[in-house]
């Protein structure tokens, strides 16, 4: 006899969710332009359910992003078996940042994250998003979901739920 594991409720979802936004490092941003699609990895800080980048503001998908203004983008669990499989599936919109509180919370998460990203700048550099602007001719950006599924083998085969991102 079978026992089927219990649906976890939203609560439970979001702290799954946001767990494994905390384990994973790398996001697939993916754009569509005139039915082309494209992806691209990238190494993401959080700060909520808001992504935060950088890239080159040359970049395909940068471009194809604020052109259309939509985006989707995808974090998982590298998984070897099938019942392993988890991750999370957006869609929403990609926001460039200038200098300001929200873009100094973003940068700080993301030094946090990725210490090893200060040993590319010396100490007389400045470490800020000027200091990343000339070092790597990259901007930073915001991921802002609209919709948010988590999905969970580990519960059940192909299990799928949207969460939503604010109260109400």
């Amino acid at each position: 006899m079978t026992t089927e594991t219990p649906i976890p409720g939203q609560e439970e979802l979001r702290k799954l969710a946001e767990a494994l936004i905390k384990e994973q490092n790398t996001m697939t941003l993916s754009t569509a332009v005139k039915d082309v699609a494209w992806a691209a990895p990238v190494y993401y800080a959080n700060r909520g359910f808001m992504f935060y980048f950088f890239s080159d503001p040359g970049s395909r998908h940068v471009q194809e992003a604020l052109s259309s203004r939509q985006a989707a983008a995808a974090i998982f669990h590298q998984s070897s078996t099938w019942k392993e499989i988890r991750g999370i599936q957006m869609s929403g919109t990609l926001h460039p940042l200038s200098a300001g509180l929200e873009s100094l919370r973003a940068l700080r998460a993301y030094l946090k994250k990725f210490p090893f990203t200060q040993e590319f700048f010396s100490s007389a550099d400045k470490l800020d998003l000027e200091g990343f602007a000339k070092r790597f001719r990259v901007r930073l950006y915001r991921f802002q979901p609209e919709l948010f599924y988590y999905t969970d083998n580990r519960i059940r085969f192909s299990f799928r739920e949207s969460i939503r991102l604010s109260a109400g």
